[in-house]
């Protein structure tokens, strides 16, 4: 009797285990290691210091890619929103289910694409002789080519073909789990087709617009090859500014110091949205 409570009292963690050991192994040990190399100083061998971060704070063009990291994040996520939402509300609502599955397979068709070859693709096309400006030279719209490569446009772009898709597969997934009575007694109510998604569709796939923004926000602020290929190094962002100091100075106990203020970023982004979503669920 007493092997079996203990084999019963130990069951959970055993199957808890292998992902706690993960977890451990890949996430808090490695978090731990670079919370204290950020606290030594390069070149020095000084420990327990806070000059990583007070250089952050005290250097303009570092804490300014920070800013721009969060601007280009919160344009990607809010236009891909406005362009994922009326996607997979046609998607759900106009495309009859037997093409639904179709469309769908199209729509994350992007996701299937090298993410290389995807920033490269764009380049071509946003380039001075890519394929938009000279379709606009062509038909007379444009005397002269405009620069939207290496600019912030071409990285918002970038970041929009793909994250629209991500958007969309959240809210569509939300969408289809809707009952239709909720619109039928809207409906009842007097309420007109606009009364009915401001007050009931709308409030019900947040959660679906949440996650969807969610993810692009981490994806979308710690990514370095599409900023780095689109964007070129005309504004510098947080994880060019890491890895500039890995590179170029091999500077880890900075890189480290940035890697952790971004983290805090994302974490607070998390904390927002997870407290929202409980608000809106009640």
């Amino acid at each position: 009797m007493t092997s079996r409570r203990m084999i019963e009292r130990w069951r959970p963690w055993a199957y808890v285990g292998p992902a706690l050991v993960w977890t451990v192994a890949f996430f808090i040990l490695p978090f731990l290691v670079m919370a204290w190399v950020s606290l030594t100083v390069h070149g020095t061998g000084e420990t327990l210091s806070a000059a990583n971060y007070a250089q952050f704070v005290h250097n303009e063009s570092y804490w300014r890619a920070l800013v721009n990291s969060l601007e280009v994040t919160a344009i990607v996520t809010a236009v891909s929103i406005l362009l994922a939402y009326p996607f997979a509300w046609f998607l759900a609502e106009i495309v009859p289910e037997r093409w639904q599955r179709l469309g769908l397979m199209l729509a994350v068709l992007p996701f299937w694409t090298s993410y290389v070859v995807r920033s490269y693709s764009w380049l071509l096309v946003l380039a001075e002789n890519g394929v938009v400006n000279n379709a606009l030279t062509g038909i007379g719209l444009l005397s002269d080519p405009v620069q939207m490569a290496n600019t912030r446009f071409a990285t918002v772009t970038g970041f929009v073909h793909f994250f629209v898709m991500l958007l969309t597969l959240t809210i569509f997934a939300n969408l289809k789990q809707l009952s239709p009575s909720y619109r039928k007694a809207a409906a009842d109510l007097g309420a007109n087709g606009v009364q009915i998604f401001r007050h009931v569709i709308l409030p019900l796939t947040l959660p679906g617009i949440m996650v969807g923004a969610f993810l692009t926000f981490v994806l979308a602020i710690g990514d370095y090859i599409t900023p780095q290929i689109l964007g070129g190094n005309n504004e510098l962002l947080m994880p060019q500014l890491i890895m500039m100091q890995i590179g170029r100075r091999g500077d880890f106990p900075l890189a480290s110091a940035l890697a952790l203020i971004l983290m805090a970023v994302v974490t607070l982004a998390y904390f927002a949205c997870a407290r929202w979503l409980r608000i809106e669920r009640a």
